[in-house]
């Protein structure tokens, strides 16, 4: 079953995304980019892996490009106007047919992971967060008080853009909540590693 291209409102603004539902009552997920100034979009070797390991799984998913990226509408916004898209990329996926609203997936890849975190505490209708390479050298990851959704936080051992000391500082401020884990030889990009980052999706939210 192939995506399907998709177009949805955030606000006043189109976006484009890739639709992919195979009904049934599949849960859903949403997954968001890595950051649009330094090339980002919804096309990306982790969003791909991401996606692979939801399909796996029989997740419905939407992929999507945020504001000013691709064919969608807008302009950068510095993250604010980011978290609303992605929240507006969920309540779509979730009026969507054939789909289940228990177990919905908030997920995103370095500057898409900072905003799956805010977009997933923020929406009530997420139940679980996947933070690919939280880029926390370089933002703070906003983890609100009595955080309680399970949160997946998987960075590479050579990342230094989501080094491993800062990770465990934020899944010590999650607490019980948070999984971690570690892809030994992978950097930012995870070249080579997709599949090994795919499974450690799989083995975490089947």
């Amino acid at each position: 079953m192939e995506e399907n291209h998709v177009t949805f409102k955030s606000g006043e603004l189109t976006l484009e995304g890739g639709l992919k539902n195979p009904g049934g009552g599949a849960p859903v997920a949403v997954v968001c980019h890595p950051h649009p100034q330094y090339g980002g979009s919804m096309y990306n070797n982790v969003v791909d892996a991401i996606l692979a390991a939801l399909w796996q799984l029989g997740y419905a998913t939407l992929r999507f490009n945020f504001r000013g990226v691709g064919g969608s509408e807008g302009e950068y916004d510095g993250g604010p106007g980011e978290v609303d898209d992605a929240k507006a990329a969920m309540e779509f996926l979730l009026a969507q047919p054939g789909v289940t609203k228990a177990g919905a997936v908030m997920a995103g890849y370095s500057f898409g992971a900072m905003v799956a975190m805010s977009a997933g505490y923020e929406s009530d209708e997420v139940a679980r967060i996947v933070a690919v390479a939280l880029p926390i050298a370089m933002a703070d990851a906003r983890v609100p008080a009595g955080a309680i959704k399970p949160v997946l936080l998987v960075s590479g051992d050579r990342d230094s853009y989501s080094p491993v000391d800062g990770l465990k500082a934020v899944a010590a401020k999650i607490g019980a909540a948070a999984k971690m884990e570690t892809i030994a030889g992978a950097d930012h990009f995870f070249g080579g590693f997709e599949k090994k980052l795919a499974a450690v999706i799989v083995e975490t939210l089947e």
